[in-house]
C-alpha cells in the first residue's frame, strides 16, 4: 500500500473555511499562492470550478466570496491508504477488450440470419435507428459511469442511488448463468477443431458409426447423387449424433450422461480463461491482441474465398435484397432492437468494469463511437462471409438459398458452414482457421463477462478479496465449470437453448431498464452530464440527454413488452419445448432479478431516515473524489 494525495472540492459556508483539515480556499489563489497550476485549476490539474450544483440556487454564478454566509469552492487534500487502482497498460488494450467483448458469436450467426429473415437490406434501416437512439447511448452511458466512479457494477450504486444496489448483484448472477452455457459452444468448436487435423474431415463421409441410412454425401463431384427432402448431410449427423449426441436424450426431462469428450474440451477452455484473467487487465489486455484481431483476419480470408465460389452472388443478393413491406411489421423492429442491444452488450457489468480501469480524463465518448461502429460493421461484414457460402451451397444442391439457410444459431456454423468448408479445396486449412475464429470470438466475451463479476466483487469486498484475486478467480472458474456440466450431457443442447431464450435475455433487459431509470431520473441527467463534463471537458448534448431520459427507457420497454406479450415458441431440432420448460426458464431468469426488490427492502429496513433520505441521499456513501457533490470521502471511508 502507498499513500497518495487525493483532492476533492467541497462547498461549505465561508465562516467554516478555517477548519475541516487542510483547506485551501480559492481566495488564497487570488493572493498569489501557488496552490493552482493555472487559471481555473487546482494543484492536481483538475478544474477548480464546477457546474452549478442543484442545491446552490440561481445565484450560483455570483461571487460567493463577497457575500456573507455564501458558499465558497474549497479544495480538500487527503491521504489515502488504499492501493492505486489497476489501469490498462495501453489505450489499445482497452479498445481491443471492448471490441472483443462486443463482437462475439452472435455477430457471426445471429445478425445474418435476422437480417435476411426481416427484409434483407430493408432491415438495416431499423437496425441503424435502434443503434443510434438506443444501443449507442446506453453503451456511452455505461462507459462514462464506470470511468467516472471507477467502480464495478455493485459498489457503483452507493455513488448513484444506493437503493438500486441490487442491480449489481443481479448482473453478477446473470453473468454466471451466461458462463454456464456460453462456454459450452466453444467446447463444441474445440471438438470440431481437434477433429479437423486429418486429411479427410469426419463430417464429409457417411461410413462412420454415427451415420444413419438417410445420410447423403453430396459433394460437387458426386453428380449421380440427388438431394431429397429426406436427405441428411453428413455434417448434420456429425453435429447432432457425434458431437452433441442429442439423439440419446428424449428431452429436458431426461438429459442423460455427461459427454466426457466435451467435458475435457470445456476444461481446456476454462483453463485458458483462468490464466488469461487471473492477474487482471494487465494480462487480459495482452491476450486480446490475439483473440480480438485474429477473427478479423479469418473473416477477411473467408470472405475472399467465399466470393470466388460459384453461386456466391445468389447468397449476396438474397442477403441484401430489400423487402420494404416487412418494415410495417412489429417483428422487424423488435428483432432490430434486440439484436443491437445484445450485440453491444450494455447491462452486463462489463463496460462498467473495463472503463473503471481507464484514466480519469480518457475520452470515453470517442471510445463509445469507435467500438460501437466497429461492432455494427463487423456484423454487416459477417453477413457477406456467411451468405456467399450459403449461395454456393444452394448452387451445389440446386435449391433456393432460403431452403439452405433454414438453420439458425449454432447450427448455421456447425452444420451449413462446416459442410461448405468440406467442399472447398484445402478444406482442412479452412476448417482449422474457422473453428479457431469461433473459439477466439467466444474467449473474448468470456474474459469480459467474468472480469465484470471479478471487478464487482473485488470492489465490493476489497479487504477480503483484494489480495486473493488469483484464488477468487479460480473459485469462480470452478463454479462456472460445475454449473456448465448440465450443458455437457446428451441433452445439453436443450439446456443451452433454454438458458439463451429465457434465463438471461428478459432478465438483463429489465435490469438495464432499471439502471437507465436510476441514472437518468434518480441520480439525474444534469448531475450525470456534469460528471461527464468534469472528465472530458465538455457536456453531452441535447441528443444524448433526450435519449437517456426518454428514448432509451422506451426502447427497453418495447423489448420487455414484446417478450411478455409474445413469448417465443422454442424448438430445437425436432424437440418442441413443453410449457413447463417455459415456466422453468422464466423462474431461472427471475432468480437473478429478485435481487433488485430484495435489496430495496433490505436497504429500507436497515437504513435510518425518511424514504427520500434512505433511497436517494448519497451523503452517507463514499463518492468519487472529483465528482460534483457536497460530501468528501476519506481513506477510512467515512464521509463528513
Amino acid at each position: 500500500f502507498q499513500t497518495r494525495p487525493i483532492f476533492s472540492r467541497l462547498s461549505i459556508p465561508s465562516w467554516e473555511s478555517q477548519e475541516n483539515g487542510r483547506l485551501v480556499a480559492d481566495s488564497v489563489a487570488e493572493k498569489g499562492q501557488k496552490s493552482c497550476s493555472g487559471p481555473g485549476q487546482v494543484s492536481n490539474g483538475y478544474p477548480s470550478t464546477s457546474p452549478q450544483s442543484p442545491r446552490e440556487g440561481p445565484g450560483a454564478g455570483m461571487d460567493r466570496g463577497s457575500t456573507p454566509g455564501a458558499f465558497r469552492t474549497l479544495v480538500v487534500q487527503q491521504t489515502s491508504l488504499d492501493p492505486p487502482r489497476e489501469t490498462w497498460s495501453k489505450k489499445m488494450d482497452f479498445l481491443l477488450s471492448v471490441i472483443g467483448y462486443a463482437v462475439d458469436l452472435g455477430n457471426v450467426w445471429r445478425f445474418p440470419y435476422i437480417c435476411y429473415q426481416n427484409g434483407g437490406g430493408a432491415f438495416l434501416l431499423p437496425y441503424l435507428l435502434m443503434a443510434v437512439f438506443g444501443g449507442v447511448p446506453l453503451f456511452y452511458m455505461e462507459l462514462a459511469l464506470g470511468q467516472f466512479h471507477r467502480s464495478g457494477c455493485i459498489s457503483i450504486w452507493k455513488h448513484i442511488c444506493p437503493i438500486f444496489k441490487g442491480i449489481g448483484f443481479a448482473i453478477c448472477i446473470i453473468a454466471l448463468y451466461i458462463a454456464f452455457y456460453y462456454n459450452t459452444i466453444m467446447a463444441w468448436a474445440l471438438y470440431y477443431l481437434l477433429s479437423s487435423f486429418r486429411a479427410t474431415l469426419p463430417w464429409t463421409t457417411c461410413n462412420n458409426q454415427w451415420n444413419t441410412p438417410n445420410c447423403t454425401r453430396y459433394l460437387s463431384t458426386d453428380l449421380n447423387v440427388s438431394w431429397t427432402d429426406n436427405s441428411i448431410s453428413p455434417a448434420q449427423e456429425f453435429y447432432i449424433r457425434q458431437v452433441l449426441q442429442v439423439h440419446l436424450s428424449p428431452g429436458l426431462h431426461q438429459l442423460g450422461w455427461v459427454s466426457w469428450q466435451l467435458a475435457l474440451c470445456l476444461l481446456f477452455i476454462f483453463t485458458v480463461v483462468y490464466f488469461s484473467i487471473w492477474k487482471g487487465v494487465k494480462t487480459s489486455g495482452k491476450v486480446v491482441w490475439v483473440t480480438a484481431t485474429f477473427p478479423y483476419l479469418v473473416l477477411l480470408i473467408l470472405l475472399i474465398r467465399g466470393a470466388t465460389l460459384p453461386g456466391a452472388w445468389r447468397g449476396v443478393v438474397f442477403y441484401l435484397k430489400p423487402d420494404w413491406g416487412k418494415l410495417l411489421t412489429t417483428t422487424v423492429w423488435l428483432d432490430a432492437a434486440a439484436q443491437i442491444f445484445f450485440s453491444l452488450g450494455p447491462g452486463f457489468g462489463v463496460l462498467l468494469a473495463f472503463a473503471s480501469y481507464n484514466p480519469f480524463h480518457n475520452n470515453c465518448y470517442k471510445d463509445a463511437l469507435i467500438t460501437s461502429s466497429v461492432n455494427c460493421l463487423t456484423s454487416f461484414l459477417s453477413g457477406f462471409v456467411i451468405f456467399t457460402v450459403l449461395g454456393y451451397m444452394a448452387e451445389m444442391r440446386q435449391q433456393g438459398v432460403e431452403t439452405v439457410a433454414k438453420d439458425a444459431g449454432p447450427s448455421l456454423l456447425f452444420i451449413i458452414y462446416a459442410e461448405a468448408i468440406a467442399n472447398m479445396p484445402a478444406a482442412t486449412f479452412f476448417a482449422i482457421i474457422f473453428f479457431l475464429m469461433i473459439i477466439m470470438l467466444g474467449l473474448d466475451s468470456t474474459f469480459a463477462g467474468l472480469e465484470g463479476v471479478i471487478t464487482a466483487m473485488l470492489d465490493e469486498f476489497p479487504h477480503l478479496l483484494a489480495r486473493r484475486r488469483e484464488w477468487f478467480v479460480l473459485g469462480l472458474v470452478c463454479v462456472c465449470y460445475l454449473g456448465a456440466l448440465s450443458t455437457l450431457t446428451y441433452g445439453g443442447a436443450f439446456v443451452v437453448k433454454l438458458f439463451e431464450e429465457y434465463a438471461t435475455g428478459p432478465a438483463v433487459i429489465t435490469v438495464v431498464f432499471l439502471e437507465v431509470i436510476a441514472v437518468s431520473w434518480f441520480y439525474g441527467t444534469t448531475r450525470f452530464c456534469n460528471d461527464v463534463q468534469l472528465m472530458l471537458g465538455f457536456a453531452p448534448g441535447v441528443f444524448w440527454r433526450v435519449c437517456w431520459v426518454a428514448i432509451c427507457p422506451c426502447f427497453l420497454l418495447f423489448i420487455i413488452g414484446s417478450f411478455l406479450a409474445f413469448p417465443p415458441e422454442v424448438k430445437l431440432f425436432n424437440y418442441l419445448y413443453p410449457f413447463w420448460t417455459t415456466v422453468l426458464g422464466y423462474c431461472i431468469g427471475f432468480s437473478s432479478f429478485i435481487c433488485v426488490p430484495s435489496y430495496m427492502v433490505y436497504h429500507l429496513v436497515t437504513t435510518k431516515g425518511t424514504f427520500k433520505q434512505v433511497s436517494l441521499d448519497r451523503q452517507n456513501h463514499c463518492i468519487h473524489p472529483y465528482s460534483d457533490t457536497e460530501s468528501v470521502c476519506f481513506s477510512h471511508r467515512k464521509c463528513v
